[in-house]
């Protein structure tokens, strides 16, 4: 899952001139990896055997224009990826690998609570990695001229994992935008974040639950991670407040929060510590605190459904009961939300691509119109915005 982030990173990135090089005929287009690999220093053997097998994978674009899981709302999406059976898994699994979460806690802070809901919504852990030959996807999307300069960098790297015996271009498998193993990691992130859990000599995030867990963990820590801190929690909040307070863009001290009637339904708020009222769902849905360490889950993935629904579930697998779900007002469909995206634009906001996703962008413009409008500026979209819009 992170290519979402990667693509928000390639978007604001210039292009070089090798990573501008994309389309046209796929084998010549090969020719001039091939070309490249050697000048960067790679043997001409290693090259002509890195990319004997390759082929172009038209599945692998058909998935990359198919992308819609998270246009569904916080709700559904949590309802539908976390179940009974993967809490019971989840525990099963920090009992079987206590030894290395303990080893993870040590070194980077990190709750295996944490750690083991991403392994679960990655690849509901290691069961299912993905049945996409890795070279193909990625020169694949290298060759196709929509985001070249995130995938081109990342066949070199992975010409380096084979180099290290970490990756066969024949067999290894993965996910269709390239990543691999248990956490879904790109080559880059292997070369610079892997970790040799078990002492073998070799990251094999595939096979390797060590492996895989420590690189994922020093990864996530790369990114920010206070040690030992929290990240989300369930909240209760007045039936009236300042909305236009709630969302990522306004922290206030757990202690203010509380000044203004947000409880705990779990736990205990940090009084000490900044945080941010997310409402999934608006005003009439969950509520959460958002911590610091809540902001990190955005460098794994910049969909807020994921992030929510994967910080949600680490709290549930540390105890936290299930979130209640209160009255929102109904989700907008696709179409809704487009011709919502549309209003917004033609009246200045920058929403982005109008796409029907509910992003940050259209959530800080429906904000803006709620305010000059006078309803609750929740962030939510309903069906009364549209129409008065």
């Amino acid at each position: 899952m992170r290519i979402l982030t990667l693509a928000v990173a390639g978007l604001l990135a210039l292009s070089t001139a090798a990573s501008a090089q994309c389309g046209g005929n796929f084998s010549t287009f090969v020719q001039g990896l091939k070309a490249e690999a050697v000048q960067k220093g790679h043997s001409q053997s290693t090259v002509d055997s890195f990319f004997r097998s390759v082929q172009q994978d038209p599945r692998t674009l058909r998935a990359d224009r198919a992308q819609g899981i998270f246009n569904i709302g916080f709700t559904e999406f949590s309802r539908r990826v976390i179940s009974q059976n993967r809490i019971d898994n989840g525990r099963r699994n920090a009992d079987r690998y206590d030894a290395i979460f303990d080893e993870i806690e040590r070194r980077w802070g990190l709750s295996r609570e944490v750690m083991l809901a991403f392994w679960a919504l990655e690849t509901d852990f290691g069961s299912f990695q993905g049945d996409y030959n890795t070279v193909n996807s990625l020169v694949t999307l290298s060759h196709d001229c929509r985001r070249p300069e995130l995938f081109r960098p990342q066949v070199f790297a992975a010409i380096e994992l084979f180099e290290n015996g970490d990756l066969d271009p024949a067999t290894t498998t993965g996910a269709w935008a390239g990543e691999i193993g248990m956490f879904q990691m790109l080559p880059e992130d292997i070369l610079t974040k892997g970790i040799d859990g078990d002492g073998d000599g070799h990251v094999y995030l595939k096979t390797s639950q060590a492996d895989a867990l420590m690189s994922g963990a020093n990864m996530l820590s790369s990114f920010g991670w206070t040690p030992n801190d929290p990240w989300l929690q369930e909240v209760s909040v007045p039936e009236q407040m300042s909305w236009e307070d709630a969302g990522l863009h306004t922290t206030k001290s757990g202690a203010e929060w509380e000044r203004l009637g947000v409880s705990p339904r779990w736990g205990s708020i940090r009084g000490d510590l900044q945080a941010s009222l997310i409402l999934p769902k608006g005003r009439n849905g969950p509520a959460f605190l958002g911590y610091p360490n809540f902001q990190v889950y955005f460098e794994w993935n910049q969909s807020f459904v994921y992030v929510t629904s994967a910080a949600y579930f680490a709290t549930r697998l540390a105890g936290a009961p299930v979130f209640t779900p209160g009255n929102p007002s109904p989700v907008l469909g696709e179409g809704e939300i487009k011709a919502l995206q549309t209003k917004l634009a033609a009246r200045g906001h920058d929403v982005g691509k109008i796409d029907g996703i509910l992003g940050a962008g259209t959530r800080a413009a429906v904000r803006a119109e709620q305010m000059r409008l006078g309803l609750p500026a929740d962030a939510w979209p309903t069906r009364e915005l549209l129409n008065r819009l």
